[in-house]
């Protein structure tokens, strides 16, 4: 049940619906060749060929870096229409603090050879900056003019861009209709629907039931209905599975059908889901908050998913305190028909079921077994482990080119747990770490465990020495050790705030600091002390996928009480988004699944375990990180000119704004 259309990742440096879609369209637009160099009877040399290539390829910062190459040998006309074209790339890869600066550079008004490409690239900024009307203004003017052919497709994509993001879907999907009339091959039509789609399942799936209703075109409206159960459920689980195939028994002849290839023929092991579902948890006592957490959240998958599903599933809830325990709840689901059954979620509670019940019917416990207790076939373990976290981090780090490292951590069993997770990944992926301290919680005061971190106190030793032998005060400035890379740090917020700051006085405040989730205690106060600080946590509270979007805030706001569970109400909408894999016996062990508590994958011994999303406190508050770049391979790019001195030159010129998030300016000018 895991097919999925194609459909690009949330990128963490964009917050917003509509640069979502922006990079998504843009890289299938230069995939198809349709943002080829405005201006005609040009002459392209053999530095803009390799770029094109770069563009085509989906590299697309080398792309940039090649086209900014070739504008610092240019001049005039020439060099700003290159730079242009570096700025469409920049764009495409999320990297809009150079496409800013580039773009300043650039003459206005531009001369007539650039003025379709600059105003292309302007409409893209406005798109970004959510102004789809101010886009498609401009982009109006453009229609109007004469454009070579590859020109004008570009404008006809964004045109449609801009209507689906101005909440006119129907619109962009005529223009993308009309678009393929133009186009000459197979392949280019295929891109063409592929890149219709990227803009409108990245779209509000109430927009676009919206627009459907409204649409007599059979082949539009099919667009839209199948859209609109694309961003509903993220093409994922049960209710895209079974949606998206009744979809194509009703459409066999629709455009869109071609995108549905991962779909078996026939529906019988694809619509195979329990028709009924126990959900145990902890409804009234001390844990009756985190019960009801996660039941929030498992029901608003369940409605998101419900309109894909041939019948309403049932699910019955069971409160384990009134029940008597673990085991009577479970045999009370069973009794009454329950064909996979969710939780419990106390950890004693997990290990009860596990010894006290054979498990007939498949359970997803909302906790693991301890690592002496063996799980019975058919239970599977869901858990939101700070183990995950610190191995989240260890793989960060590495990807963000640290291999050298210590660790502060509590001197309690949590604090050794994550340090042995933390531990083997990091020296799996060819890391090292150097040196390690525990320190007593409660105590407000670290110096100690810092000191003999950081190598301070031997500083200090030598100093008193020194000073002991020439018989006279020094100048003295301790210098921490040299060697080490980056700090792992396990901590909760009131304590990392501490760290934090003691770090900065200790001489090692410049150290990059990674993190937990439990360092974001979003209790109110200022995370000021924390800036810098990097952790892992899930997509729900820090990057939301795009069809959930929102839900933070909506749960926010109907359940003011359950704010700092907000995790919980993560993992029950995930809790139900897995049952349909395992149900049917399709775990997600070989495959991932974009969940609101990170991308969660299945081992052999069917626990669940999480990636995480990434975040960094910037004025006090968490900003989302973009995926870490993967840089091309350089010898792959022959002699590309991404590593010219022209290049190296103009970056050190325009440096990329440093712990900013970029900024996309507003007015481009007029034309």
């Amino acid at each position: 049940m895991n097919f999925r259309l194609p459909l690009s990742r949330h990128p963490a440096r964009v917050s917003n619906l509509t640069a979502r879609i922006a990079a998504a369209l843009w890289i299938m637009l230069l995939a198809a060749g349709c943002a080829t160099p405005g201006g005609g009877g040009l002459v392209v040399q053999s530095g803009e060929t390799r770029a094109q290539n770069l563009a085509s390829a989906g590299n697309a910062e080398a792309a940039a870096a090649a086209y900014i190459g070739l504008a610092a040998e240019a001049v005039g006309t020439e060099r700003d229409r290159l730079s242009l074209l570096a700025v469409e790339q920049w764009l495409i890869a999320g990297d809009y603090g150079r496409a800013n600066s580039a773009y300043a550079g650039i003459a206005q008004p531009p001369p007539a050879e650039n003025a379709a490409l600059e105003r292309s690239v302007r409409a893209r900024f406005l798109l970004l900056d959510e102004q789809p009307e101010q886009a498609l203004a401009l982009l109006e003017t453009l229609g109007a003019q004469p454009l070579p052919t590859s020109r004008r497709l570009a404008v006809q994509a964004l045109r449609a861009e801009a209507y689906i993001a101005n909440g006119e879907a129907a619109r962009g999907v005529e223009i993308m209709r009309q678009r393929e009339a133009w186009l000459q091959n197979d392949d280019d039509i295929r891109r063409n629907r592929e890149l219709l789609w990227q803009s409108l399942s990245l779209s509000p799936a109430e927009v676009l039931r919206n627009s459907a209703g409204g649409v007599l075109d059979p082949e539009t409206r099919g667009w839209l209905s199948l859209a609109a159960l694309a961003s509903a459920t993220g093409q994922q689980g049960v209710g895209w599975s079974n949606g998206a195939y009744r979809w194509r028994e009703r459409n066999p002849e629709h455009p869109a059908v071609s995108l549905l290839s991962g779909l078996p023929e026939t529906g019988e092991t694809l619509l195979a889901y329990p028709r009924q579902i126990g959900l145990l948890l902890p409804l009234s006592g001390r844990d009756a908050l985190i019960g009801s957490a996660i039941q929030n959240g498992f029901f608003g998958a369940y409605y998101a998913n419900a309109g894909g599903l041939d019948d309403r599933q049932g699910v019955r809830v069971y409160d384990i305190n009134a029940e008597g325990g673990a085991a009577a709840a479970y045999d009370s689901a069973v009794m009454d028909g329950a064909e996979f059954v969710v939780g419990p979620v106390r950890r004693s509670d997990v290990t009860e079921l596990a010894n006290n019940s054979l498990v007939p019917v498949p359970v997803l416990t909302l906790n693991y077994l301890s690592d002496q207790t063996v799980a019975p076939p058919g239970l599977f373990q869901f858990a939101l482990a700070p183990e995950d976290e610190a191995v989240s981090a260890a793989e960060r780090a590495i990807a963000d080119g640290y291999t050298r490292a210590v660790a502060l951590v509590p001197n309690s069993p949590w604090g050794r747990r994550l340090l042995t997770s933390f531990t083997a990944q990091f020296e799996a992926l060819g890391g090292q770490l150097l040196d390690t301290r525990t320190y007593a919680s409660g105590n407000p005061d670290f110096s100690g465990a810092i000191e003999d971190l950081m190598a301070l106190s031997g500083s200090v030793r030598r100093y008193q020495r020194l000073r002991a032998n020439i018989g006279g005060p020094l100048q003295f400035d301790p210098r921490r050790r040299q060697d080490v890379q980056f700090v792992f740090l396990a901590a909760d917020a009131a304590t990392g705030r501490l760290i934090k700051s003691q770090l900065k006085f200790h001489y090692s405040g410049e150290l990059p600091v990674y993190s937990t989730s439990l360092i974001y205690a979003m209790d109110g106060r200022s995370d000021s002390d924390l800036n810098g600080v990097r952790f892992a946590d899930a997509p729900w509270l820090i990057a939301p996928q795009h069809w959930i979007a929102h839900l933070p805030d909506s749960f926010a706001e109907y359940f003011p009480q359950e704010k700092r569970f907000a995790r919980l109400h993560a993992m029950g909408f995930d809790a139900y988004q897995l049952i349909g894999n395992l149900f049917s016996q399709r775990s997600v062990e070989n495959n991932v699944l974009e969940g609101a508590s990170g991308e969660l994958y299945v081992d052999v011994d069917g626990r669940v375990h999480r990636r995480l999303a990434w975040a960094e406190f910037r004025d006090g508050k968490p900003v989302a990180l973009p995926a870490p770049n993967t840089e091309p391979d350089v010898d792959e790019l022959e002699d590309s000119v991404i590593d010219t001195g022209e290049m190296r030159e103009w970056n050190r010129r325009n440096p990329e704004p440093e712990r900013e998030s970029p900024r996309r300016p507003r007015d481009r000018g007029s034309d």
